[in-house]
């Protein structure tokens, strides 16, 4: 075994490990945005370690490799915030157990969102 065979499996070792993680966290959060959240950065540094693993066991592949890691550090948080943004709009608002909601919605100003009150009448 190369040193190269080595770092490569640790590397895909990793990179599952982190896979595992992420998705252990979209089932264990209580509303979208940790799930986004934990998904995300899981999602992220799992599929770059499991790509950049490949490109380790198959030398040929390492620009393949780089490029496809480069395209995972762009692409994993526009999504996420994307697709967070539209939930927010949409009008699923973050899971708040405190009693003073408004001071912990930072984006009720931008996004006005009517309460349980308002939206019976």
């Amino acid at each position: 075994m190369s040193i190269l065979e080595i770092i490569g499996g640790i590397l895909i070792l990793i990179g599952s490990a982190f896979l595992f993680l992420g998705a252990l966290g979209i089932f264990r959060m209580p509303d979208v945005y940790n799930r986004l959240q934990a998904g995300t950065k899981a999602t992220t540094l799992g599929g770059m370690s499991l790509v950049l693993g490949v490109g380790f066991l198959e030398p040929s592949w390492m620009l393949k490799s780089l490029i496809i890691i480069i395209f995972i550090a762009y692409s994993n948080p526009i999504s996420s915030h994307a697709l967070a943004r539209a939930m927010y709009r949409r009008g699923h608002y973050p899971l708040i157990k405190d009693k003073d909601k408004e001071k912990m919605d930072a984006y009720r100003e931008v996004v006005p969102h009517k309460t349980k009150e308002e939206e019976k009448s």
